[in-house]
């Protein structure tokens, strides 16, 4: 079915680029060629926007920064960016709650709560997401009192399937509810987001090297000696780091970072000696120990900003992989990948891996498809770097790593590229087959599904389906 010329004209009125424009994830590892990438400012126009797709066969995916290391944000479509939608339509003082528009970057959002003497509870490692695409994937940070962000939101918004505008909270829909605080997309257009947050605050972290084993043999009172614990372990060695973090009152204390040895190498040298790796990986694990020596065997200290602290500089693009065990397996699951690791440096062809291996800590909660959804956690998290946007091997690094995540009752980060799939992921998830419903309720035409919702969140049966639609979608195109 052509489009109409008036649905065609109001969909070019919100172009927000030229015809032919690639969207890149962050890491450049997924890319995909909307038909229409708009930028709408209403939530009027993301019903109709909706509504046109269902009458089209097309499928519609919001963006935000585009971070997650994944094709969860792929369309050949019509792709959303929400970058307007990001103003502050209320707050409440005394509950310490405000509400956004989804497509308000987390970065803005810390401008907005500092000037009504509010802040999120925990943090990631950047503030570059839409508060929308956050919550959406369950995005995290560390600390065994605090869980992610998704159970931070009191209620929320959306544009579903049917181009319907939906509220939900704990009393109203709440089964949407459950399953809207991370929905991977699925679901429909996340409009409005309140998020319940603090009184501002300022973080008192330490950052002190440390030897994994040790650290494994005590990792529960290590996890419980600040509000926020975060490692990392340095692969072909036992060297870690362990960074704790808390509310303070103390003054401001800025990071003592240098230019020369964390920018300078810590950035640009180590880039180039990873590019150098690409052809003599055997230099990596020397490398690994090197970094660990001059850049991090010291005790670093300072005060800032609980934002700011949370933050750091996540390098270059990079291929990542995150899982999420129960705290109680997670020793276990260390030491059978530092044991993997340190047999592969023993064998002539195996598998040298970048540093860091990152672990955090993150509570349990009620949200259907967290990884924390009703255990307490330890997020895993891997990485290879890609120097210069050169791609490196690292498939058999991911394969050796899933299969341990797996063994150890482990769930995959949403936002990340990974291969679990329906049948497991339903055993993994207790209210995986409600969230099933409530997706099928919300959007029984697809038009949200993409590849990444084809192979994790649809039945086989389903997916044969939406393929057909998909397949007649392209030919119309």
């Amino acid at each position: 079915m052509k489009i109409s010329d008036a649905d065609t004209q109001f969909l070019e009125s919100l172009r927000c680029q030229v015809r032919g424009y690639r969207f890149h994830n962050w890491a450049r590892t997924f890319s995909s060629q909307p038909r229409f990438y708009l930028a709408p400012t209403t939530e009027q126009e993301i019903v109709r926007i909706v509504r046109i797709a269902r009458s089209y066969s097309m499928t519609v995916k919001p963006i935000g920064s585009g971070h997650s290391p994944s094709d969860i944000a792929c369309t050949d479509s019509i792709m959303l960016n929400m970058d307007k939608m990001n103003r502050v339509l209320a707050h409440d003082a005394q509950a310490c709650t405000a509400t956004v528009e989804g497509g308000m970057r987390l970065h803005e959002l810390h401008n907005v709560l500092g000037q009504r003497n509010m802040a999120l509870s925990t943090l990631g490692s950047i503030s570059d997401q839409s508060i929308a695409g956050a919550l959406a994937t369950a995005t995290h940070g560390t600390g065994i009192n605090y869980s992610d962000l998704s159970a931070m939101v009191v209620e929320l918004t959306l544009v579903d399937g049917h181009g319907h505008v939906r509220t939900c909270n704990t009393e109203t829909d709440s089964d949407l509810f459950a399953a809207a605080r991370c929905s991977l997309g699925a679901l429909g257009v996340i409009i409005r987001v309140t998020v319940q947050c603090e009184p501002a605050f300022w973080l008192h972290a330490v950052q002190e090297p440390a030897r994994l084993g040790p650290v494994l043999d005590n990792l529960f009172e290590v996890i419980g000696s600040a509000e926020h614990v975060r490692v990392w372990w340095f692969p072909h060695s036992d060297n870690a780091v362990v960074w704790r973090a808390n509310r303070t009152q103390r003054r401001q204390r800025t990071n003592p970072e240098s230019f020369v040895r964390d920018r300078l190498y810590g950035f640009h040298v180590y880039q180039l000696q990873l590019l150098k790796a690409r052809m003599w990986p055997d230099d990596i694990p020397a490398l690994s120990r090197e970094h660990f020596a001059r850049r991090f065997d010291r005790r670093l200290e300072w005060v800032d900003q609980g934002f700011r602290v949370f933050n750091f500089d996540c390098l270059f693009p990079q291929y990542v992989n995150e899982w999420a065990v129960p705290v109680e397996r997670a020793a276990d699951a260390l030491r059978a990948l530092q044991a993997w690791v340190d047999g592969e440096e023993q064998k002539r062809s195996g598998v040298r891996v970048h540093f860091p291996v990152e672990i955090r800590f993150v509570q349990r909660n009620d949200v259907w498809l967290s990884p924390a959804y009703n255990q307490d956690v330890c997020y895993i998290g891997v990485i290879m770097y890609r120097p210069y946007h050169r791609p490196v091997p690292y498939k058999r690094y991911w394969s050796a790593y899933e299969d341990i995540m797996r063994a150890h009752g482990g769930r995959p980060h949403w936002a990340k590229a990974h291969k679990m799939y329906f049948h497991e992921l339903q055993q993994r998830y207790p209210r995986f087959l409600d969230f099933a419903r409530v997706r099928r309720d919300c959007d029984p035409d697809n038009i949200f599904v993409n590849d990444y919702l084809l192979r994790h969140v649809l039945p086989p049966g389903e997916a044969q389906r939406s393929d057909a639609q998909i397949a007649a979608d392209q030919a119309r195109l």
